[in-house]
């Protein structure tokens, strides 16, 4: 197991992975949203939420099931976790012209920027934006079908396990939200630990 790698608060990184690998995202301080994609090492495919959730029947795998990449194969297993288990695949990954609607400032950082920098450091350029697992993210949902963007439900050093089931790149942003409850109003750091090979 390496040492925690920072996810700095309001950007974001990428790190590859071999079949087998796997990552805990930490949620080091109890309130920090951390968006997560996955794609193949070509880049030919990537996470999907609404395929996950059609293939596992749930909005989001039990333990032990897997995410779905969009051509309908496993791509990573949720392994484990520590946390309440209350994580979002509806909302999309915020950008700036989320921001601009929400009266932001111009530089304002966000999951969608984040994304794109994390994956050109890493020499794997992308054109858009997949629908984010939106780890320790509280979103309710309210019998008139309505969203609520909650408050955050998660303790200090909740972590989740994601283990690779092909060989991927994982890429993660510490999301910069402080217009919503979602972060406690607060953006602080994440961390993610890179976890050696083991057989399915």
């Amino acid at each position: 197991m390496s040492e925690p790698i920072t996810i700095p608060a309001g950007h974001g990184l990428a790190l590859r992975l071999e079949a087998g690998e796997a990552v805990a995202v930490i949620n080091t301080h109890g309130t920090q949203v951390v968006d997560t994609w996955a794609f193949r090492a070509d880049l030919s495919a990537a996470m999907s939420m609404s395929i996950s959730r059609v293939e596992n029947g749930r909005l989001h795998p039990a333990l032990g099931e897997p995410f779905f990449d969009n051509e309908r194969e496993p791509i990573l297993v949720y392994e484990a976790d520590t946390s309440p288990g209350v994580y979002d695949t509806i909302m999309a990954a915020c950008d700036p012209a989320r921001y601009r609607r929400l009266g932001a400032p111009p530089d304002h950082r966000s999951c969608a920027t984040n994304l794109f920098e994390a994956m050109a450091a890493i020499n794997a350029p992308i054109m858009a934006v997949p629908q984010p697992l939106n780890l320790f993210m509280n979103i309710p949902i309210h019998v008139d079908d309505s969203l609520e963007q909650g408050e955050p439900l998660g303790a200090p050093m909740d972590q989740v396990v994601l283990r690779a089931a092909k060989n991927c790149i994982v890429a993660v942003s510490a999301c910069p939200q402080d217009f919503t409850p979602i972060n406690n109003g607060v953006i602080l750091d994440a961390h993610i630990v890179h976890i050696g090979t083991r057989k399915f």
